[in-house]
């Protein structure tokens, strides 16, 4: 698969920059991007959620009335869950939600993800690019000259470029990430994928 280069102004530079095939054009497995996706977020949960169960309630232990002859239904404290105030039964407590998966399933769940982008037209690739200095006006026009400032975009770059990631930390559409770092979480969540000409080198080795 070949598609056009672009230049920082959005146009056309005339050359043709190759897709490999083993990347860009695998045939999906929509389960492997499932269980990627399913992990990612697992990893960013912090499981600290916690409720009192009935031996962590503040309240006396006394047994509230006699076990029999009352008439009513037997009760033992205070802290019962069955009474407000009581504890929880069987309420949340902190764990860690991390699972793991083999490195073989990732990729193939990352090139799925590239694949899907490939076939719905969704990446664009760009020159290597980079700014004098941070500015965010710098990166909303090269966002505009791209047509893509109303979407959500993630553009990567070979290597990390602290004005350009400076220039777009406020765009709540953008971000910048380094080639190494792409997962499929990110790919699928954007709708335009933008790739320098050497970002392209190390997905295509991916």
């Amino acid at each position: 698969m070949e598609l056009a280069i672009y230049n920082i102004k959005g146009e056309d530079t005339g050359r043709k920059a190759v897709l490999n095939d083993e990347v860009f054009a695998i045939e999906a497995n929509e389960h492997a991007v499932y269980l990627d996706v399913k992990q990612y977020l697992a990893n960013q949960r912090q499981g600290t959620h916690k409720a009192k169960e009935r031996s962590e309630v503040s309240g006396s232990t006394r047994k509230l009335h006699k076990q029999k002859g009352g008439g009513g239904a037997r009760i033992g404290d205070i802290n019962s869950p069955v009474l407000v105030g009581g504890g929880r039964v069987f309420g949340p407590r902190p764990r860690d939600y991390r699972f793991k998966l083999n490195k073989k399933l990732k990729s193939l769940a990352r090139k799925s993800a590239l694949t899907y982008k490939a076939m719905d037209n969704e990446i664009i690739i760009v020159e290597d690019f980079s700014f004098e200095a941070p500015k965010t006006k710098d990166f909303v026009n090269f966002a505009k000259n791209l047509q893509i400032a109303d979407k959500k975009a993630l553009f990567v770059l070979a290597n990390e470029n602290k004005n350009v990631y400076l220039s777009a930390r406020n765009l709540p559409t953008a971000n910048v990430m380094v080639a190494s770092e792409v997962n499929t979480y990110v790919l699928l969540n954007n709708k335009a994928i933008v790739l320098t000409e050497s970002s392209l080198d190390v997905i295509n080795k991916f």
